[in-house]
């Protein structure tokens, strides 16, 4: 299963959601998959702060459904955010997975769950996570991320994907700081609110 595909499947699904997702080649994956979600997207987040960052964002916008796109190294890096969907429960918060098992973006190195011995969904049902799945084919991806994102608890689905990366896509040609303007002020104009104001001169 491609990642790319998956994506595909997932930004079609998607309208007024908004996405939070990790460094790496998913970036310009995604931002080719699903275009109508460019300004609703937060590129480029560090490892381990993608979940914690989607769930912030969640309890934050509670009518609001947020996706938080991680990898199994970025999940791995903050295990913790588990425990933390499960005691909060928030209900507008869909967790999606790659899991090619390896950090693709710094040569291919193994992740732990190359081995087949760490299972990322089997470690969140242990934290309390209940709907926590993995899935290894698109049509049971895309019915997990439609129950997901109809669900009022957290959903956790693991994606086992192929180490590879989709050929000849367009990269995006934004960098991480016009990233957060472009994702603030999209937040600023679907919610009615201000979140970065002008600067006040003394």
């Amino acid at each position: 299963m491609k990642r790319y595909d998956c994506m595909e499947r997932l930004g079609a699904l998607l309208k007024n959601e908004l996405v939070i997702l990790s460094l790496g080649a998913s970036v310009d994956e995604w931002y080719n998959a699903a275009p109508h979600m460019r300004a609703a997207s937060l590129f480029q987040q560090q490892l381990g702060c993608v979940t914690p960052q989607a769930f912030g964002l969640a309890v934050g916008l509670p009518h609001r459904r947020v996706v938080s796109l991680d990898t199994d190294g970025g999940m791995m890096f903050n295990l913790g955010i588990l425990g933390t969907l499960a005691n909060e429960q928030p209900r507008n918060l869909l967790i999606v997975v790659w899991d090619n098992e390896c950090y693709q973006s710094i040569g291919g190195p193994p992740t732990h769950t190359a081995k087949g011995r760490v299972d990322i969904a089997r470690i969140a049902q242990g934290a309390g996570i209940e709907q926590a799945y993995t899935v290894r084919d698109l049509d049971a991806f895309a019915a997990h991320c439609r129950m997901g994102l109809a669900a009022d608890v957290p959903y956790l689905v693991v994606a086992k994907v192929e180490a590879s990366v989709q050929p000849g896509i367009r990269r995006k040609h934004s960098d991480g700081r016009e990233d957060k303007y472009i994702f603030v002020r999209h937040v600023e104009a679907t919610e009615g609110i201000t979140i970065m104001g002008p600067s006040e001169h003394n």
